[in-house]
């Protein structure tokens, strides 16, 4: 470790070495990051790991056989220089990179030992440093433009001095320190990891580095069995032998949700190991391709929603099916609006401070009265059409731990994690002149600005004005919103707040208003 902090702090002196891995991308490309490179191909050799050393080719092909993906679209990986992974790693470990027994263990693939090294390095580390400078590349676009895939990468068993796993070389560790040096802003990050073994290269990386917040979801009886490393955890979720769907995913939703509320990062890197799927021979756990698609849509969500620029790499998954589920689950957050061109995605890219524009995104349910409006119904760039609105009516990034004191907002993605039978949105199914594309500015009904708390609902106008809904002072100029239960359908004479107004607290509305059905509630926002 002492050779890794020289490294670094000659680096810090001279300041962040020129890499090629920063350059710029056209924005006709999507923040998709691959090279043919990736695979693995050596007289057969790779085929004694289970280990599919091809399924990133596969991939990619499993895309463009969909025409999301064509050549020319996507970001082509370069390889990370050694100046590169010094970023990271120790001058002493990358030299015993050079030794093909070192590889041949760290690999598991045994027969390396017998190969002269230039083969092993062209052949084996050769892709696996295409991989990790296609994270590092895939980082950058995250934050550039609110998403990034690197079809490979996810190397969480290595770290700066150590490989083993199958990982040679520690690209999560690199993308995050690429990004603190050299990006301004980036300050803090969330890694959330859900391969089915413990992520413990990065968390030995980072095991006393505040900026980084790490959640981990494991099988709890197969390797590392990092006991050192489980320290650096800071939410640590383990699972048994062949925990299922319903368990999996309702710890994934749980747990997302409270690490991005414990701790708002400026970016998450997700480990997106498929290695979980029923049937996996290193995985143990049994979770169905669905499972991996759902759950890799909650996480997705969870950063889409709070305007976190999130990077998913792909890490293990040890099937010949696995490169079709993740195939089809990138072309599920498409659909899904998650993820996709910025013309197509229009206000999904990350939200900068300062600027004075809103979005709401992606209302996941609404009513079934209004057969018109699309259950995926995008309403976007609400400030933008109300010339009238001071950007300090701005609404940003609502969230359960959201301070007080912070004035302007987007909210991004209204959603909730129940099944979309169980969801129901109300927009007003007896107000015809709306249309899909309605702009929402304000919740609002004849609440006087200084009153906090509000219910919107003709029915009952001897609720609107009940202060004692909610503890916050009347003062306060922004706070959370938060489960805004009913939006009813008989409200013609509702009013727009006062454009000084710079935002109204709703809070828990549904849990004063005991009469009202559970299936009209609008969740998490």
């Amino acid at each position: 470790m002492s050779v890794q902090r020289d490294n670094e702090g000659e680096r810090s002196a001279h300041g962040p070495h020129r890499s090629a891995l920063y350059g710029s991308i056209p924005k006709t490309q999507l923040p998709i990051v691959y090279h043919p490179d990736y695979n693995i191909t050596f007289m057969g050799l790779e085929k004694l790991h289970p280990f599919d050393a091809g399924k990133w080719g596969k991939v990619i092909h499993f895309l463009k056989e969909e025409q999301f993906l064509h050549d020319g679209n996507f970001v082509e990986a370069l390889e990370a220089t050694e100046e590169d992974l010094l970023v990271a790693h120790t001058k002493r470990y990358l030299k015993r990179l050079k030794w093909s027994l070192v590889v041949a263990t760290i690999t598991e693939i045994p027969p390396l030992v017998f190969l002269p090294n230039f083969l092993v390095q062209r052949r084996v580390l050769r892709p696996l440093r295409t991989q990790t400078g296609g994270t590092i590349m895939a980082g950058k676009l995250a934050v550039e433009r609110g998403w990034a895939i690197n079809v490979g990468g996810g190397f969480h068993h290595c770290s700066g001095d150590r490989g083993g796993g199958f990982c040679a070389y520690a690209d999560i560790t690199l993308t995050l320190k690429f990004l603190f040096e050299r990006v301004e802003g980036i300050c803090r990050a969330t890694i959330i990891d859900l391969d089915a073994h413990q992520g413990n290269g990065h968390e030995r990386d980072f095991l006393d580095d505040q900026r980084v917040f790490i959640m981990d979801m494991y099988n709890r009886h197969i390797y590392p069995h990092d006991g050192f490393a489980k320290r650096a955890i800071r939410r640590r979720v383990e699972l048994d032998w062949d925990t299922e769907d319903a368990e999996y995913l309702q710890k994934v939703a749980l747990h997302c949700e409270g690490a991005l509320n414990e701790v708002r990062p400026d970016v998450i890197v997700y480990n997106a190991g498929t290695d979980v799927l029923d049937g996996d021979p290193l995985g143990g756990l049994a979770i169905s391709p669905h499972g991996i698609v759902k759950r890799d849509e909650l996480v997705f969500r969870a950063a889409r929603c709070r305007g976190i620029p999130i990077l998913m790499v792909t890490s293990g998954g040890y099937q010949k099916k696995t490169a079709r589920i993740i195939a089809d689950s990138i072309l599920n957050l498409r659909e899904q609006a998650l993820i996709g061109p910025e013309e197509e995605g229009e206000g999904l890219t990350r939200t900068l401070p300062g600027q004075p524009s809103a979005t709401i995104n992606h209302i996941t349910t609404i009513n079934n009265h209004q057969p018109h409006l699309q259950p995926s119904a995008t309403i976007n760039h609400i400030y933008n059409h109300q010339p009238h609105l001071q950007p300090s009516t701005t609404i940003n990034h609502i969230y359960n731990h959201q301070q007080p004191s912070t004035t302007s907002t987007t909210i991004n993605h209204i959603y909730n994690h129940l099944q979309p039978s169980t969801t129901s949105t109300t927009i007003n199914n007896h107000q015809p002149h709306l249309q899909p594309s309605t702009t929402i500015n304000h919740i609002y009904n004849h609440q006087q600005p200084s009153t906090t708390s509000t219910t919107i609902n003709n029915h009952q106008p001897h609720h609107n004005h009940q202060p004692h809904h909610n503890h916050q002072q009347p003062s306060t100029t922004s706070t959370t919103i938060n489960h805004i239960t009913t939006i009813n359908n008989h409200q013609p004479h509702q009013n727009h707040l006062q454009p000084s107004t710079t935002s109204t607290t709703i809070n828990h509305i549904y849990n004063h208003q005991s009469h009202l059905e559970p299936s009209t509630t609008i969740n998490h926002i």
